[in-house]
């Protein structure tokens, strides 16, 4: 095995958040009057902090308009919008074949650890997991190599250099980076082609199929 302890993002790596994600943004835009984009046109938003894609959507850095946006996104959210969301293929067995050959499994999602836990237990995920650590709704660990610097703690020393992030966007790279473990980008994801590129992870796995070929050193 590549690796022996597995840190994986949530949204775009593990599930197809698109649905749940911008049909609750959209819906949080509408109930504060602001013109909002159509669905497709908000891929962007997959993945980084809520409260970053609000401020860019709203053109504004006040707080309170920022955190009644997040407040409504969540009313929606935690009730249909969590449910909103597909298991990648593939992506069970992968977890599954790994863990039968010793590797842990760690969630480090900016996501919520609430709506985290939600989701795994929903598809049936959760039991894979030693680890499932989000950010706090309160604001906590939401960058994401604060976070991955919490999920961490749990990994003995000696087992750094066999400890990998997995995620879709430049923030799992940059967070993996901080953290000096290495990262693997996954390209079925919400990242875009250009933006892995430029973000430099040690591989890129264009697909589910790929992405096990490459921990199982195939």
């Amino acid at each position: 095995m590549r690796y022996k302890v597995l840190l994986w993002d949530l949204d775009g790596t593990l599930t197809d958040s698109k649905e749940g994600i911008t049909l609750s943004v959209q819906y949080a835009l509408s109930q504060l009057d602001y013109p909002f984009p159509k669905v497709d046109d908000l891929d962007w938003i997959i993945g980084p902090p809520l409260k970053e894609s609000f401020k860019t959507l709203l053109q504004t850095t006040d707080d309170v308009l920022l955190n009644r946006a997040i407040t409504i996104y969540r009313e929606r959210y935690r009730e249909i919008g969590v449910y909103e969301n597909i298991v990648y293929p593939g992506i069970p067995e992968l977890l599954g074949q790994l863990k039968e050959n010793g590797c842990r499994h760690l969630l480090a999602t900016s996501k919520p650890r609430v709506f985290a836990e939600k989701i795994l237990q929903h598809f049936l995920l959760d039991p894979y997991f030693s680890v499932i650590m989000g950010s706090e709704l309160n604001g906590n660990f939401v960058e994401k190599d604060v976070l991955i610097a919490e999920v961490l703690k749990k990994v003995p020393t000696d087992l750094r250099p066999e400890t990998v992030m997995i995620g879709d966007r430049s923030y799992d790279v940059h967070g993996a980076r901080a953290n000096h473990i290495d990262v693997i980008s996954v390209g079925y994801g919400y990242g875009t082609p250009e933006e892995l590129r430029e973000a430099d992870p040690n591989y890129i796995a264009p697909s589910v199929r790929e992405l096990k070929e490459l921990l199982f050193g195939l």
